[in-house]
């Protein structure tokens, strides 16, 4: 069975030139023109991805809107917003929500394909034969890959599935320097730099809603970053 893409997308002459290159890589795919629609049909069935714009329709935010409620019903859905809007307040508030990627609507259509195919990839892998290593703890931290869960001092972390295994990429190497390419290959998605230091930034700030004196993730300047045990 194709794997199903939806598109929340107000603007339907770009929702249709990306249904079309969709279509023909063999996806199915649904168009949704404002946030309500898109609801409606995600309380009966979650699509495998969503492709979401910022503004919808008479909602400046309702992009967002449906991020948060997308996220709150499935950790792992992959979640992709594709606007005009490029600021990066805008780009941090999105991954803040739980998206996994924030592009703007000059990308390439190779470029954008390239990015689901990488969202797919990591979905696969995840329903794939389970890795070996069950637990990873170091420190405070502990790393449950069978169940996808992190805690920091008995405490869950909520996280997505790109931030969990950008966590466990970190974490299985205490004190080694992991690139932000090392980083993006973990987490099996296509990133540019500025959504990795957003991604990183964003863990961060879980681990200080637990424990104000987390400074477990280093930044090595010109590198990539560290776990510091």
């Amino acid at each position: 069975m194709s794997k199903h893409i939806a598109i929340v997308e107000d603007e339907i002459n770009i929702a249709e030139n990306y249904r079309d290159a969709f279509v023909q890589q063999g996806y199915t795919v649904s168009i949704y023109p404002n946030r309500s629609s898109a609801m409606a049909a995600f309380e009966i069935e979650l699509p495998d991805l969503t492709v979401i714009d910022v503004g919808l329709e008479d909602e400046i935010e309702g992009g967002f809107e449906l991020c948060r409620d997308l996220r709150s019903r499935s950790k792992t859905l992959p979640i992709v917003f594709l606007t005009a809007r490029e600021s990066e307040f805008d780009k941090i508030s999105g991954l803040r929500l739980g998206a996994d990627d924030y592009l703007t609507k000059d990308i390439g259509l190779h470029h954008m394909m390239a990015r689901i195919v990488a969202l797919f990839r990591r979905v696969d892998a995840l329903s794939g034969p389970l890795l070996k290593e069950r637990v990873i703890t170091t420190g405070d931290l502990s790393i449950n890959i069978e169940r996808m869960s992190i805690q920091w001092q008995s405490q869950a972390l909520e996280i997505t599935v790109t931030e969990f295994w950008v966590i466990h990429c970190l974490a299985r190497h205490p004190g080694q320097v992991k690139s932000r390419e090392q980083l993006m290959e973990a987490a099996k998605v296509v990133l540019d730099d500025n959504t990795i230091t957003s991604h990183i930034k964003r863990i961060r700030k879980k681990f200080l809603a637990i424990d104000a004196g987390f400074n477990a993730i280093n930044t090595a300047y010109g590198l990539g970053y560290r776990w510091h045990v």
